[in-house]
């Protein structure tokens, strides 16, 4: 698998491990940690959630421009890696649950947050740029899709063990506290401090609180305060672990910084004419033409797909049967709505090989696909998600139904393996977008505009973070099957986009 890759760039993903390790605890507690630390509603919780998933894409953009304008491309990363540690350190350090000050303390949590994204923007597209410098000459330059897709799959490690770690985390803080985890009581515990609960929901809590402490709850109020306050604290010191896989990316880029190549471009002496000075420009404006191109299409595949860490998280926690799929260890029961968020870095590692030899062998009968082709594909791939999840949700009561309630028994749950498939699907789907994307923009992009163009494909994922809340707002309103046909549309909109504009694309990339 490495054959014929540069050496540098294993240990450029190792080190990139502790950002995605902290990537996908934030995908998969985040909006989790939202509703159960200040009760924020679905909706509101996925508009904090895109907001962030923004500032981290398009923070990038601005990392592009610092690493550009200095030529300090290695100190920028480093300074992100130590500016993403101290973001999720503030996020870490618990505080009481309910918030005595709940616009205060979300402040504080949102402050934390911005404190990720600003590093994680210095760091992300800049290492990215780092490692397509690695392929900028003839010994490497066929190998660059290879690469990219092999740098993928190996920064997923971490995102794999993430999820897990974060479950592990909570649900041993409850335990170590005489309770066991309930994924609809955090919901059930705000509307019940708040007043705004029904009698079946209310029933539906003393029920689920006597299960969970294992014995008979007579005070509600008392209960919710506390379980809340252990919940939350269990998630808090699940950031804890974020900070820790940090620190050790950092060691890590530290002990093999020399390997690195540094993509500030070298500037030549050059006499050149002004003619060819006119073509270069022409060349530069193509070239720009086509990333914009190509980034204003793949918006509306983030749009859906990181819909992962927010609508069909909370499709896990609504309406799953979350028994099928817990893992006993003995000392901590891994359960949860988030331990699906460890499939689809699981995959990528899995599949990754399978993708790239099913390319690998279309390479050598003269068929493979162009990388724009891929990326369409992708959409296709990624539509088809969706579909199965509009199948399977056929018939199930929309989000307010379930609230009314106080939540589906696990009988009319549906069965893990849907969302499974899903994320299957979309990993694939991600394969053939996203290592491939950021290859492309590596080989398109202008010399002296790699850092800029490498933030200006996570810009454009930026803005597709930035309209997942209508997700959200489509989960908590209509019924689901209807909000999943949304992605479907969009993906298939975007695939049909790429294939018309593909000829030129391809010319262009040549």
């Amino acid at each position: 698998m490495f054959k014929n890759h540069p050496k540098g760039l294993i240990s450029a993903a190792l080190a990139n491990m502790g950002e995605r390790f902290g990537f996908y605890t934030m995908m998969a507690i985040l909006v989790l940690f939202l509703q159960a630390k200040f009760g924020l509603s679905g909706t509101w919780a996925g508009i904090i959630y895109s907001i962030f998933y923004f500032s981290i894409y398009i923070l990038a953009f601005v990392g592009g421009l610092i690493a550009d304008k200095t030529r300090k491309y290695k100190t920028t990363i480093l300074t992100g890696l130590f500016v993403m540690s101290l973001g999720y350190l503030l996020i870490a350090i618990p505080t009481p649950t309910p918030v005595p000050n709940k616009t205060l303390f979300l402040i504080i949590s949102c402050f934390g947050l911005f404190i990720i994204a600003f590093g994680n923007g210095l760091f992300k597209g800049n290492l990215q740029a780092l490692v397509g410098q690695m392929y900028d000459n003839e010994t490497y330059g066929k190998m660059r899709d290879a690469g990219f897709s092999i740098f993928y799959m190996f920064i997923n490690v971490g995102a794999f063990f993430a999820p897990l770690a974060a479950i592990g985390m909570r649900n041993g803080w409850l335990k170590a506290h005489g309770f066991e985890y309930n994924a609809t009581l955090p919901e059930l515990c705000h509307r019940y401090l708040e007043g705004n609960i029904t009698s079946e929901a209310s029933e539906k809590l003393s029920e689920l609180a006597s299960q969970v402490s294992g014995t008979i709850v007579t005070d509600l109020g008392a209960f919710a305060n506390e379980y809340l306050n252990i919940f939350t604290t269990g998630f808090h010191y699940a950031f804890g672990i974020s900070v820790i896989a940090m620190l050790i990316s950092v060691l890590i880029y530290l002990a093999n910084k020399k390997k690195f190549p540094n993509p500030a471009p070298k500037v030549k002496a050059s006499s050149s004419s002004t003619t060819n000075i006119q073509m270069e420009a022409k060349e530069v404006k193509q070239r720009l033409y086509a990333l914009f191109a190509v980034f204003g299409v793949v918006i509306f595949f983030w749009f859906s797909f990181h819909q992962n860490g927010l609508t069909l998280t909370y499709f896990a926690k609504d309406y799953t049967n979350l028994q099928g799929i817990a893992i006993n260890l003995g000392f901590v029961t891994i359960k949860g709505a988030e331990i699906f968020q460890s499939i689809n870095p699981l995959l990528i590692v899995l599949l990754t090989p399978v993708i790239m030899g099913l390319f690998g062998w279309m390479r050598t009968k003269g068929i493979e696909p162009s990388t724009p082709k891929k990326i369409a594909i992708g959409m296709l791939i990624a539509a088809i998600a969706y579909v199965v999840m509009a199948l399977g949700s056929l018939g199930l009561p929309s989000k307010p139904e379930v609230l009314a309630m106080g939540g589906l028994p696990d009988i009319q749950k549906v069965t893990p393996w849907l969302l499974v498939i899903t994320y299957l699907i979309l990993t694939v789907a991600e394969l053939f977008i996203s290592p491939l994307g950021i290859s492309f923009v590596s080989k398109v992009a202008p010399p002296h505009l790699q850092g800029l163009m490498q933030g200006g494909w996570l810009g454009a994922t930026a803005i597709g973070n930035q309209l997942l809340f209508i997700g959200a707002i489509f989960y908590d309103s209509v019924p689901l099957w209807l909000t999943w046909t949304l992605f479907v549309a969009v993906c298939l909109i975007s695939m049909a986009t790429m294939l018309f504009m593909l000829k030129w694309l391809e010319r262009v990339a040549k």
